[in-house]
């Protein structure tokens, strides 16, 4: 049997670690607790370590995202020795069953409040962390996102849960390449290739600000803020094809910066949305007419 090697990723929480052959071809499984491990009795080993948090296993790799209660270094080497023992003892990684056919893609497209961007809406998760590509050199984390970029036409590609956001250059018109981006992205996914590669996502100021300890470490204020924007504001600018973020709370201007992604950054109502949706909405919730959000496209 084949040694397992230990290889870091881009997410200090997910380490790999790779076989020398494949596991499986044309497939990706991401499980992410024990009761979705039906088809994989290695998976279902691996939750039983208690700082296991999402397993995911494509080609030759086991990665694994981990909570934050133990270190890798710590724990790497015994993990591996327990993959290996498995797999020796002729233990299965993946069953390969019926339900590992091909599953049911249904994508449909939505238009949004900017002319230059469609939403594409998948009936299954693509990711839990969002991913914002500007240009082809940014899809490093998604294999998907770099195939569109060979698209002449297609200028940013923002994903996030379950729909992707694509802005086109003005050389080309929504009527003429929604239904080629449709089918292109549900044979894309249909095949079992990678939407998100969460591995190769690199932990930027973004990401550390989706954290739990950023949240815990602002002041009142602005975790009030953050509420507000997640239960109130939230949900419907990803209703839009897009994400609002807090960036920053200063006391003494009372001013608000929020950072704009997807189909709301560079929106041309954007504006209108904050100063008459979002401003007031602070205003009254934390009773402060002094407030003011002022918007940062990312």
């Amino acid at each position: 049997m084949s040694k397992i090697s230990i290889k870091n990723t881009n997410n200090p929480s997910i380490v790999k670690f790779e076989l020398e052959e494949s596991i499986v071809k044309g497939q990706n499984f991401e499980f992410k607790n024990i009761d979705e491990t039906k088809n994989s009795p290695l998976a279902k080993q691996l939750f039983y370590l208690p700082f296991v948090k999402t397993v995911y296993i494509s080609g030759n790799f086991i990665a694994i995202e981990k909570f934050s209660i133990v270190e890798w270094e710590d724990v790497q080497e015994e993990v591996a020795q327990q993959i290996e023992d498995f797999i020796s003892n002729g233990g299965e990684i993946i069953i390969l069953d019926a339900s590992n056919k091909k599953l049911p893609i249904t994508i449909y497209a939505e238009t949004t409040p900017n002319p230059s961007v469609q939403k594409f809406v998948c009936n299954k998760l693509l990711t839990k962390t969002l991913v914002e590509c500007k240009n082809i050199d940014e899809s490093l984390p998604s294999p998907l996102a770099k195939e569109l970029f060979q698209f002449p036409f297609i200028k940013e590609v923002f994903i996030d849960e379950n729909y992707i956001s694509i802005t086109k250059y003005e050389i080309a018109d929504w009527a003429e390449i929604t239904m080629e981006l449709r089918s292109f992205i549900k044979e894309y996914i249909e095949n079992g290739n990678i939407v998100v590669d969460e591995t190769q996502i690199v932990k930027t100021d973004t990401h550390s600000k989706q954290q739990e300890a950023y949240f815990e470490n602002l002041d009142v204020t602005s975790q009030q803020i953050v509420n507000i924007l997640e239960e109130y504001v939230k949900p419907a600018v990803q209703s839009d094809g897009g994400n609002i973020m807090f960036e920053s709370f200063d006391s003494n201007s009372k001013k608000v910066k929020v950072v704009l992604q997807g189909a709301c950054s560079g929106c041309p109502s954007s504006t209108f949305t904050l100063k008459n949706g979002i401003e007031n909405m602070l205003k009254q919730m934390l009773n402060d007419n002094e407030i003011i959000v002022e918007a940062i496209n990312a």
